[in-house]
């Protein structure tokens, strides 16, 4: 079996510290994180725009023009336009998407904030979710950035995952667990 497995997770990270590094010499990175979001958020909802992403048949040129008038349309940075170009010109736009979240979770981390997911039953308030934030922060010591998800499948409860420790105090995986005691016993 082939050890190249295509495009890595690692390949990518290397393209979002270079983009990092980039916009950190100039005084970018806020910016540049906002404008990947912006392009992340246009991935997940153009389906068109997703598609041209993925289709291999689409020319260069093209996509470099829609990519240039996207850029000018939203005032885009000339490094992050110039680095979508760079990725076009190099056939990895395809892989553009890894590349961005790799990027955002980048800065995540050299702002020295610790990723937290949050799924509940019930629907939160912002007050509810900031309060949590604030206690995950104190407990663990570091700015927590937490990823909220309403879940209505849990039934009631939570499911929280900080880093590799996960707690889940939902009423479907409690009745999980007492259907497979039953399947044991």
């Amino acid at each position: 079996m082939s050890k190249n497995k295509g495009f890595s997770l690692i390949t990518a990270e290397r393209y979002s510290l270079a983009l990092y590094e980039l916009a950190s010499e100039s005084n970018l990175v806020k910016k540049i994180e906002d404008q990947s979001i912006s392009i992340l958020n246009l991935i997940a909802s153009n389906k068109d725009f997703s598609i041209l992403i993925k289709n291999p048949t689409n020319t260069q040129e093209d996509i470099l023009k829609i990519i240039n008038s996207i850029s000018e349309n939203n005032k885009f940075e000339s490094l992050f336009r110039n680095f979508l170009n760079f990725l076009i010109i190099k056939r990895r736009f395809f892989y553009v998407e890894k590349i961005l979240k790799s990027f955002i979770e980048t800065c995540s981390k050299k702002r020295g904030e610790l990723k937290a997911e949050l799924k509940s039953a019930k629907e939160l308030s912002s007050n509810e979710i900031a309060k949590i934030t604030d206690e995950l922060t104190q407990n663990f010591k570091f700015k927590i950035k937490l990823n909220y998800k309403h879940d209505k499948s849990l039934i009631g409860g939570l499911i929280m995952q900080v880093g590799s420790i996960m707690v889940d105090t939902s009423i479907k995986n409690k009745l999980q667990q007492i259907k497979n005691r039953m399947i044991e016993a």
